[in-house]
């Protein structure tokens, strides 16, 4: 009788593929964090619309939403050692680790998507709020930092939490640029044995557990945020 799943095959595979954990984590924390300034930096161009480059901006989002990641990684892992090389910014493109053509990728993917986000949260926040501040004699960029993007924040952060799982997820495409990340480490085991189902389980199982805890995380982070919203109210 053909066994369905090698349990014990499974459970030696956890540390190999557990290895590409830190690089997934990595590849998460630098792109959301450089997203999240990207996608600020874009929303604040459409919304006050600076001549010329608001319209850049509007054609960045649409371009990073209306292609697939995957071919934003491939022009990213080709296209800028291409660019480098034409510039002569670098002499040895060989060098430049793979994953730092990943970090670009994923940083102006989901800085497309943080961008409307945030775009729509800002704009949510009653247009008073500024007239308050105004008020009291706050520029724009102090009524922004202290009265506005906070309320935008709290109103946006279950989108932006959705935004950082899925990010998580999509991580699992690194593996195409040669980055040895949870699925990438999973397809080399998975190489030398032939026991792809049982790797792809282990490696769907680890993913779930990673994003069970930043859903955990996130839910606290939310449930302080608002507690704190309403005692400020």
């Amino acid at each position: 009788m053909v066994q369905l799943f090698d349990v014990q095959y499974m459970i030696d595979s956890i540390p190999t593929i557990a290895k590409g954990i830190p690089v997934s984590l990595s590849i998460t924390l630098v792109a959301f964090i450089f997203g999240a300034l990207i996608g600020l930096a874009v929303a604040l161009l459409r919304i006050y619309r600076v001549a010329g480059i608001t319209q850049l901006a509007i054609l960045y989002v649409s371009f990073m939403r209306g292609t697939p990641l995957v071919v934003q990684i491939f022009l990213a892992y080709y296209g800028i050692p291409l660019l480098l090389r034409v510039l002569a910014i670098h002499s040895n493109i060989s060098q430049i680790p793979a994953i730092y053509f990943v970090y670009v990728a994923f940083s102006l993917n989901v800085g497309a998507y943080l961008s409307e986000t945030l775009r729509s949260a800002i704009l949510s926040v009653a247009p008073g709020q500024f007239e308050a501040a105004y008020s009291i004699g706050m520029t724009t960029p102090q009524a922004l930092g202290k009265i506005v993007l906070p309320q935008a924040l709290t109103m946006a952060l279950p989108n932006i939490g959705n935004q950082f799982i899925m990010l998580l997820k999509d991580t699992s495409l690194a593996f195409i640029a040669a980055v040895p990340e949870i699925m990438g480490e999973a397809k080399i085991i998975a190489g030398r044995t032939s026991q792809f189902f049982e790797v792809y389980v282990v490696a769907a199982l680890i993913y779930w557990a990673i994003c069970l805890l930043c859903e955990l995380f996130l839910s606290l982070i939310e449930h302080r945020a608002r507690k704190h919203t309403a005692k400020g109210s």
